[in-house]
């Protein structure tokens, strides 16, 4: 990382069409050629070497600084990438002194996600069993699991729809602390999953609390998956980990029936130019583009309608805490796509 940010701070030229390569890019603008090129080719043979020798966390450092060299979205960059991804895995397997068997499969990351969340499902296992017991839930979510299935792989599928579950059963839980019924959650396959409910929260303040209840659980599921990514180093459980941090702050967008909304209705003016600060100092430090979208509606909400009369500082604190911790571990766990 270090010497990838001092090469590209001197300056250069193309080494193929010798056309000057402003200092942040590092591929060039008119011949595409890697701009590293040379040095590219000498940290591929040397962590190539290290490999051959065994040599894991040589090899993880060479690749990752070659990595740092390449644009990132690039055939090349996604190729490292996967070395990365399987050095990390050995260097797991070679620290715990138990090299997983070949072919094993990333549900060894179970136990370590069934360890961190043991109190969560102690306390509300009942309700995460509410919708298994359901034949139209179950159908709904083999339906879905087949559709991101054939895209993205089986083990993805089934952790990003248990994901979505976990997000949905937050908001009946919400519901049924207020004494409203709810239904167990529907899937639609590709679209996502709703509740149905018989009446509506009584005030603002509880409407607030039900929307957010959602993002507030995706969030657990969000941790519990990063955690297992920690402890395994399989790919796969990162790339549920950000899947599911990116759509719980996605559902936080303060527009038509998303989570946000309702959570954004609960707040008065000032507390609205509050949130908006929070999020583009977020939007500043993360520079996670989904905040952005955020910004303007919330900015666009604020002006355009009359807001609640009465602050409620418990749905502000909890706004801005699921955007902050959803941003975290969206930084924290690394984009890695969904098949490791």
């Amino acid at each position: 990382m270090i010497d990838a940010a001092g090469t590209a701070a001197q300056g250069q030229r193309c080494p193929a069409c010798a056309t000057e390569v402003a200092a942040s890019l590092l591929a060039c603008p008119a011949c595409h050629a890697l701009v590293h090129g040379a040095q590219l080719k000498e940290l591929s043979a040397a962590a190539e070497v290290a490999e051959r020798e065994q040599r894991t966390s040589e090899a993880l450092e060479t690749w990752q600084r070659a990595q740092a060299l390449l644009p990132a979205g690039s055939r090349q960059h996604a190729v490292v990438g996967e070395r990365v991804s399987a050095l990390l895995r050995a260097q797991a397997a070679s620290e715990t002194a138990a090299p997983r068997p070949a072919g094993s499969s990333p549900r060894k990351g179970l136990w370590a996600t069934a360890a961190v969340a043991l109190t969560f499902v102690l306390t509300k296992g009942k309700l995460l069993l509410l919708g298994l017991t359901k034949a139209s839930t179950i159908f709904s979510m083999l339906a879905s699991v087949g559709v991101y299935w054939a895209a993205f792989g089986l083990w993805f599928a089934v952790g990003l729809i248990g994901s979505i579950y976990v997000h949905e059963i937050g908001h009946v839980a919400a519901l049924r602390r207020y004494g409203i019924p709810a239904t167990a959650p529907m899937f639609i396959p590709g679209l996502g999953a709703f509740i149905r409910v018989k009446q509506m929260p009584a005030s603002l303040a509880e409407q607030a609390r039900v929307g957010l209840a959602g993002p507030l659980w995706g969030l657990f599921a969000a941790v519990a998956a990063a955690i297992a990514y920690l402890v395994t180093g399989e790919g796969i459980w990162a790339a549920i980990a950000h899947t599911g941090a990116w759509l719980n702050l996605f559902n936080l967008t303060p527009v038509w029936q998303l989570d946000g909304s309702r959570g954004f209705v609960a707040l008065s003016r000032g507390q609205r130019w509050v949130l908006i600060a929070a999020v583009a100092l977020l939007l500043y430090a993360s520079g996670v583009g989904m905040l952005a979208l955020v910004l303007l509606v919330a900015a666009g909400r604020t002006f355009m309608e009359q807001p609640a009369a009465e602050p409620d500082h418990g749905a502000l604190a909890l706004f801005v805490f699921l955007l902050a911790a959803l941003v975290g571990v969206s930084a924290w766990v690394p984009s890695i796509g969904p098949l490791g």
